[in-house]
């Protein structure tokens, strides 16, 4: 594993054959969106808690329903998880305006894309993902596209990572996945997928 910062990226020297990147603070910088679109959504839903950043970055990758679970047991809360995830699903999709593009991993995988398979593989659902990825232009790029709701298990499990392999039609031990979470990076390594954990945003 490499640790690189936002300004480059610093990628093993080994014949990757598919490339795999997350979505949220890898490919779109739009974890500080997401983490306002939880707040407004834990209040919304009566939360009593003050939701801390560091925390919420913990459960980056986590399924959504299952994120609200942990947040739940962890504040001794009894929120609807189905409706906590509607209402920061619909704050999110409102200001897909405010989101931006990470120039060093678009710059990556727009450079890979042009002679290896590349994929997407993120613990968001499907049509959040994909309007995120049209938000910031890269939806034609990224052919495999493979979210929570695709999947028996999300982040830190390998499936997602797996799932993009497989449509890719690349072996897991010959693709490189590109991550801004931990649970991401711990997902990869369950692959047998090498990885590079990025200071996302």
């Amino acid at each position: 594993m490499t640790i690189t910062t936002p300004e480059g990226l610093e990628i093993p020297n080994q014949p990757f054959e598919g490339y795999i990147f997350d979505n949220d603070g890898t490919l779109a910088l739009s974890m500080a969106l997401h983490f306002e679109a939880w707040i407004h959504a834990y209040k919304k839903n009566g939360a009593t808690f003050t939701l801390n950043r560091d925390f919420a970055q913990s459960l980056a990758g986590v399924c959504m329903l299952e994120t609200v679970r942990r947040v739940n047991d962890h504040f001794s809360e009894s929120l609807d998880p189905e409706q906590v995830v509607a209402d920061q699903e619909a704050f999110y999709r409102d200001n897909l305006h405010r989101v931006s593009p990470n120039p060093p991993v678009v710059d990556l995988a727009k450079r890979v894309a042009a002679t290896h398979p590349v994929g997407v593989a993120s613990g968001g659902v499907w049509e959040t993902v994909t309007k995120t990825l049209e938000a910031i232009g890269l939806r034609e790029l990224f052919e495999v596209v493979v979210t929570q709701d695709q999947v028996e298990n999300s982040k830190p499990a390998p499936d997602l990572f797996l799932e993009a392999a497989k449509r890719m039609g690349v072996e897991p031990s010959k693709c490189l996945v590109i991550e801004d979470g931990q649970l991401g990076i711990q997902a990869a390594e369950a692959a047998g997928m090498h990885s590079v954990l990025i200071e996302g945003g």
